[in-house]
């Protein structure tokens, strides 16, 4: 079975199991495994490789509204050097920093490649899941999609130093926070925005009418893109992004906005799950990033 499938199988036997992150009590907890053949390009930095491994985790916290507070690794490779992994935690302390958690450590191990499983904690006093989601909400989002697209194309030219910046995202934590009291699902589009909203209707049995010139790209996509569709194909359909998708009730949108430290972004208004999910009225196909 497929990885969304394997999901719904466990979370019929989970009860704590969330969407982007379980929440215990008040407590959110999340884990994440990345590998170098599926998650790490060839010239990605250790440094990148931590900032980025820990900022996948703390987006998932940052999608059910929690604050982080620590953040752990496990970090396997086929040796240990010594440069290889003080960058490593210097990238996942300097992310950590970035939303006011603490990186505390982990464990290694030896393995055929590079691998990383990070977990990260967080209080979750406010919390939000991806079932809320009412016809007449707006769908707002974070950022611009398509920068890791763009890394990853940056990669393949051999620019390194320009595709590590990019693979380098922000995690929406402040924005998060400041989402979750009035939002009535949320979810970080780390598998594409396309997908994203396709998990959010399922979620909430909902449909969506999407503006297209609303849907933000970023600047870096517009470097390497070949022309208009393909850079809708990677804004949209690659994913690895990790902004958030929301969905607020219109009478909220602007206090909302206001009180985001992180721009938000109209671009979609939640309809009757009959309508289905569209673009300018043409259907927008369920495609995106999928494990396994």
């Amino acid at each position: 079975m497929d990885e969304r499938a394997a999901l719904r199988q466990l979370a019929a036997t989970l009860p704590h199991a969330g969407d982007d992150a379980a929440v215990v009590d008040d407590t959110a907890i999340t884990t994440d495994m990345l590998h170098e053949t599926t998650d790490f390009p060839a010239g990605t930095t250790r440094y990148t490789a931590g900032w980025r491994a820990v900022a996948a985790s703390l987006s998932d916290l940052a999608a059910v509204g929690a604050q982080p507070t620590a953040a752990v690794a496990a970090y396997a490779d086929t040796a240990f050097e010594a440069d290889a992994l003080a960058d490593f935690v210097d990238g996942a302390q300097a992310v950590c920093e970035t939303v006011g958690a603490d990186y505390v450590g982990g464990d290694l191990d030896s393995h055929s490649e590079f691998t990383v499983a990070t977990t990260a904690i967080g209080d979750a006093d406010t919390r939000v899941d991806r079932a809320g989601a009412t016809p007449g909400d707006r769908v707002v989002v974070t950022g611009a999609f398509g920068r890791s697209a763009a890394a990853l194309r940056y990669f393949e030219r051999e620019e390194i130093e320009r595709a590590n910046d990019l693979f380098q995202f922000a995690p929406r934590v402040d924005a998060g926070r400041a989402l979750a009291p009035s939002a009535t699902a949320m979810m970080d589009s780390s598998d594409g925005l396309a997908r994203s909203l396709h998990q959010l209707a399922e979620a909430s049995d909902c449909g969506f009418a999407i503006e297209r010139a609303a849907v933000p790209v970023a600047d870096a996509l517009d470097e390497v893109a070949d022309d208009d569709a393909d850079r809708w194909e990677a804004a949209v359909h690659f994913g690895e992004d990790f902004e958030l998708v929301a969905t607020v009730p219109a009478s909220q949108l602007d206090d909302v906005r206001a009180g985001s430290p992180t721009p938000l972004t109209e671009i979609a208004r939640v309809v009757e799950s009959e309508e289905g999910i569209a673009v300018d009225g043409e259907p927008l196909a369920d495609r995106g990033y999928t494990h396994g």
